[in-house]
C-alpha cells in the first residue's frame, strides 16, 4: 500500500539542499540567501536599491580603496595574510553586508554586476537571471523581491566598466566562503604587478 502524500510543512521538509528551487518554491520551503519575509518588510531593500542607483560613485570609491589596499600590500604581507584574515573579514562582512547585504561567498562580483550582489538571487545565479523573471522585474521565486539581475543590469548602465557585467563568471569556490574578498583581490593584484616587474626586467 502506496504511503500518503505529505502536504504543506510536512512535505517542505522533504526538500533538502540547493539543488530543488522549483520544488521548494512550490512548497514554500524556498528562503532566498538569508532573507526572510519580515526582513524584507523591515528593510525594503532600500539600502540594496541605493547601492545600485549609486553604482558609479560605488565603483569610483571601490577602485580608490583597491588602490589604497595594494599599496598596503608590504604590510599585510608582512603581518601576513593568514593573520590579517580575521578582522579584515569581520569588517568586509559588516560593511558590505549593510550596503549590499554581501553573502560572504569570497569572490566578489560587485564591479561586475552593477552593485548588485548576485549572490542575494533565490538560486544565486552567477550569469544572468533565470527564464522566470516577472512582467514588473520582480523575482519569480520572491515576489515581492526585485529580481538581483534586472538590479544588476540597471546598475552596470551607469558604471564605466559597465561593460564587465557580460564577462562569465566562474561557479562558486565554496572553500571561499567567508573569506576576505579583499585580502584576495589585493594579494592577486600584488603578485601579478611583481610577476610583471620581473618580466620587465629579464
Amino acid at each position: 500500500m502506496a504511503e500518503p502524500k505529505l502536504a504543506g510543512a510536512a512535505e517542505a521538509k522533504i526538500v533538502k539542499g540547493n539543488a530543488a528551487p522549483a520544488a521548494k518554491a512550490a512548497t514554500g520551503a524556498y528562503t532566498p540567501a538569508g532573507v526572510s519575509p519580515s526582513r524584507r518588510s523591515r528593510h525594503k531593500y532600500t539600502v540594496r536599491l541605493w547601492a545600485v542607483r549609486h553604482s558609479r560613485f560605488l565603483e569610483w570609491f571601490y577602485n580608490r580603496f583597491a588602490d589604497l589596499f595594494l599599496l598596503l600590500h608590504p604590510l599585510w604581507n608582512a603581518i601576513g595574510y593568514g593573520r590579517v584574515e580575521r578582522p579584515v573579514t569581520f569588517v568586509e562582512r559588516h560593511v558590505k553586508g549593510f550596503l549590499f547585504d554581501c553573502r560572504m561567498c569570497g569572490q566578489c562580483a560587485l564591479s561586475s554586476t552593477g552593485m548588485s550582489c548576485p549572490m542575494n538571487c533565490p538560486k544565486q545565479l552567477r550569469n544572468g537571471p533565470c527564464g522566470g523573471v516577472r512582467a514588473n522585474g520582480n523575482c519569480e521565486v520572491e515576489p515581492d523581491m526585485p529580481c538581483v539581475w534586472v538590479q544588476a543590469w540597471k546598475g552596470s548602465q551607469n558604471m564605466t566598466k559597465g561593460d564587465a557585467i557580460m564577462n562569465v563568471q566562474k561557479p562558486v569556490n565554496q572553500s571561499l566562503r567567508e573569506t576576505s574578498s579583499w585580502l584576495r583581490v589585493t594579494a592577486e593584484a600584488a603578485a601579478r604587478r611583481e610577476a610583471q616587474a620581473k618580466e620587465n626586467q629579464a
